[in-house]
């Protein structure tokens, strides 16, 4: 857990203006990621992703993004996503 919540960090503090939260989750057999938060506040993010967090089961997987603006997110080191698989909710 405490590489999760570095990477959090890592995110959250980040120069790049606009936070997203993702969130990944199983169903039927499918991986599916959607974006669930997004925001310029980082305060806002934090808060945001605690009660996410908290809230989350072994179904649900949460992920905070930094990403600048106007950029073609596919150019960059690591875009928002989630690799996610059945095992990773065990």
């Amino acid at each position: 857990m405490t590489d999760y919540m570095n990477m959090v960090e890592v995110a959250l503090t980040d120069e790049q203006p606009l936070k997203l939260i993702l969130k990944g989750w199983m169903e039927e057999g499918v991986g599916i990621v959607a974006v669930v938060y997004a925001t310029t506040d980082s305060n806002k993010a934090r808060k945001r992703i605690k009660e996410l967090a908290s809230a989350a089961n072994e179904e649900n997987y949460y992920m905070v993004y930094s990403v600048p603006f106007d950029t073609d997110l596919t150019q960059i080191g690591h875009y928002p996503s989630i690799a996610i698989s059945k095992e990773d909710f065990e």
